[in-house]
């Protein structure tokens, strides 16, 4: 079928289909997304005051502002697209390809994002545009499938540069600043912060003839004992490492003071493997609570789980790739400076291969950007936008939100369940079928459906209603 140009059904038939009333549907969508919001936004900030130790004032005079704040934010977005999608229809007299989604969205979701404080904006639209990103490498998806191999080495490479330059910026003087600094000062530790100290307070290295001499006590003991060559190998082992840790060297620019470059590496590790392992448990706990006694059985999943390990595998290589690149540079040039960091940050990106993420790539390369872009304001090299977030928010927005009422299947499946939950499933009640005229196939995720109509509320060209007893499903 050739695609036509408009239909000029009305905004009943095909968008809020539960409610022939243009404000009772917005309304409702409001109402929706409003709880919805709120009980996103109200663990999400609390979490984020407890693990940055707000104090009491914090909690009795900013929490519910701010949660308010941003659950209004939400709020508006989703309300105030069926808002634009009715009166678009009623100025324009049809539907048109670009005003059923796009042209919809993108007034809603400006308005929405200037609701929202400035410390957030960056963030939701470094999000959103690597969502469009998504959405664009989907609709290719058949040529993708002979790509992936490749793409995956492309990604593993795009994160070890932007891992390069992070830290080549963490280490330079006023190079990273703000949440960026935070978070890396948080990951690598602070013994890492730039302080352009090349000679460190000299502290005495242990002579390498010590842990030779416990590696040689090892093994004469192993030979003498051959009984305990299975049964007490592992603790031979451990009692060598922790011989290493105990005595081994650490250079005079080092600035781990409390512990040598071997124990230094082999605590960072352990460290940042312990947290990504808990994150991903806590991940996966709300979904266990609710299999607690349907499915017992899958509880053990929970702690051991191949992406909990993977997780923890990639935080705790990096660190420790890092951290003994670094020493080991220092060591070898007797100096410590940003060079290192460059270097260290390359190798460490190769634990990208333990969690290929591309999410995480995008949006710490998409950050990368970002602060490079007003690195280059601040040297008055590039032009200033006033409002260049607030415009590639809008933009990213309205394509996905085009992308969810013109082409499903080509929607990121999570921003989709979002999008449900936050229409509490209205956003799948759409007459989709009566949109295929245009082209993209907008009913191929929703074969079957019908949504129930009033005869006297419909324009001639559509008497869509269900066989009696019918329900409409919602996709």
């Amino acid at each position: 079928m050739a695609a036509l140009s408009k239909i000029p059904h009305s905004c009943y038939e095909i968008g809020h289909t539960w409610h022939p009333s243009c404000v009772q549907a917005a309304a409702d969508i409001t109402k929706g997304a409003l709880e919805v919001s709120f009980k996103i936004y109200a663990p999400l900030y609390l979490i984020a005051a407890v693990l940055r130790r707000k104090k009491k004032d914090y909690y009795l005079r900013r929490l519910l502002p701010e949660i308010l704040w941003s659950t209004s934010f939400l709020t508006t977005n989703g309300s105030l697209f069926i808002v634009f999608f009715c009166i678009l229809r009623k100025l324009l007299g049809a539907f048109y390809p670009w005003s059923s989604g796009f042209g919809a969205a993108l007034p809603a979701s400006y308005i929405a994002i200037l609701l929202e404080r400035k410390s957030r904006r960056g963030l939701l639209t470094i999000y959103m545009a690597n969502l469009v990103r998504f959405n664009y490498q989907s609709s290719g998806s058949r040529e993708a499938v002979h790509l992936r191999p490749f793409q995956s080495m492309v990604m593993v490479l795009l994160f070890c540069i932007t891992s390069s330059i992070f830290m080549f910026l963490f280490k330079s003087n006023d190079g990273l600043k703000g949440f960026a600094f935070s978070a890396l000062k948080f990951i690598i530790g602070k013994e890492e912060i730039p302080t352009h100290s090349n000679t460190a307070d000299p502290v005495s290295t242990r002579p390498r003839q010590r842990t030779a001499a416990l590696e040689t006590e090892a093994s004469q003991a192993l030979a003498e004992r051959p009984d305990l060559r299975r049964t007490g190998l592992l603790a031979y082992t451990r009692k060598l490492l922790e011989s290493i840790c105990r005595h081994g060297p650490r250079h005079r620019c080092c600035k781990h003071y409390q512990d040598n470059c071997i124990s230094y590496c082999v605590k960072g590790f352990v460290r940042m493997f312990s947290i990504g392992y808990l994150i991903q448990c806590c991940l996966k706990v709300p979904s266990a609570f609710r299999q607690m006694f349907s499915k017992p059985s899958r509880l053990p999943s929970v702690f051991y789980n191949k992406e909990n390990f993977q997780l923890g595998a990639f935080l705790g290589s990096f660190v420790s790739i890092y951290k003994g690149t670094s020493c080991l540079l220092r060591w070898v040039r007797n100096i410590d400076d940003e060079l290192h960091a460059l270097i260290a940050g390359f190798l460490a990106g190769v634990s990208m291969f333990f969690y290929k993420s591309t999410s995480i790539t995008m949006y710490l390369f998409s950050k990368l950007v970002e602060t490079m872009y007003f690195k280059g304001i601040e040297a008055g090299r590039f032009p200033y936008f006033p409002h260049a977030d607030t415009v590639i928010y809008a933009v990213s927005t309205a394509i996905c939100f085009h992308a969810a009422v013109m082409e499903v299947q080509n929607l990121r499946p999570s921003y989709w369940k979002f999008l449900l939950r936050l229409t509490k499933g209205r956003f799948a009640l759409m007459n989709r079928e009566l949109l295929d005229v245009f082209g993209t196939e907008a009913s191929r995720n929703f074969k079957g459906f019908v949504p129930r109509l009033d005869p006297l509320c419909t324009t001639a060209l559509s008497r869509t209603v269900l066989p009696p007893g019918g329900d409409a499903k919602l996709g």
